[in-house]
């Protein structure tokens, strides 16, 4: 693919524009429960986490309560989550290292201490929070949408969020989830790009078009 002649910053204002103000899909209360449903997403649907949220935060209701669980406690409540051995043990770890819910950081560099916690789980929390971005969320539609815009070529999360972060000022990071709305929405697998909003810039809508 070619290099871009698109003005990234100002193509992307109309998306950020829209979607900027619009709630995750995790539907968590407060930062405790962004923090484990981020975690426990990992490879898994955010409908199936919506699901199984109200049980499991009816038995482990604080980041302290948390604390006093084994991981072999959670089973019941996210068994039909993937890796939830994994997850169960990670997540217990972290509230063991933080013990209480206004201890959790909300800096990248902290953030992706804790275990399963990457970068992209990090910037979905520090979102959440409303926190100062410190990196652009590049999740699994990110990964689809962005590439087809063309604003980056490179199909690998750490490349191309880094890309992203290199093209669009930090007050335009918020990008990566608004593409990720969109991604949901419009440009699934198979795409509706007649009423996409970016299909004036869009590489693979010019290609489609140019037939």
């Amino acid at each position: 693919m070619k290099k871009s002649t698109v003005d990234w910053p100002a193509a992307m204002k109309p998306l950020i524009k829209k979607y900027e103000k619009a709630k995750h899909p995790l539907e968590a209360k407060n930062l405790y429960e962004m923090l484990v449903m981020v975690v426990l997403s990992a490879q898994t649907t955010d409908v199936l986490i919506n699901q199984l949220a109200p049980a499991l935060f009816k038995a482990v209701p604080t980041m302290a309560a948390l604390a006093k669980v084994q991981p072999e406690d959670l089973y019941p409540y996210i068994s039909k989550v993937r890796s939830f051995g994994n997850k169960a043990k990670w997540l217990v770890q972290i509230a063991s290292v933080l013990k209480k819910d206004s201890a959790i950081p909300l800096t990248m560099d902290e953030l992706v201490s804790l275990p399963g916690i990457g970068r992209k789980s990090a910037n979905v929390i520090k979102r959440f929070a409303k926190a100062k971005a410190e990196g652009i969320v590049v999740d699994v539609h990110v990964l689809r949408v962005a590439p087809r815009l063309g604003i980056v070529k490179d199909d690998k999360p750490d490349k191309m969020e880094k890309e992203m972060m290199a093209i669009l000022p930090e007050t335009e990071w918020d990008a990566g989830m608004c593409m990720s709305f969109l991604g949901r929405e419009i440009c699934r697998p198979e795409p509706l790009c007649e009423s996409c909003l970016m299909n004036k810039v869009c590489a693979y809508y010019q290609k489609l078009k140019a037939g």
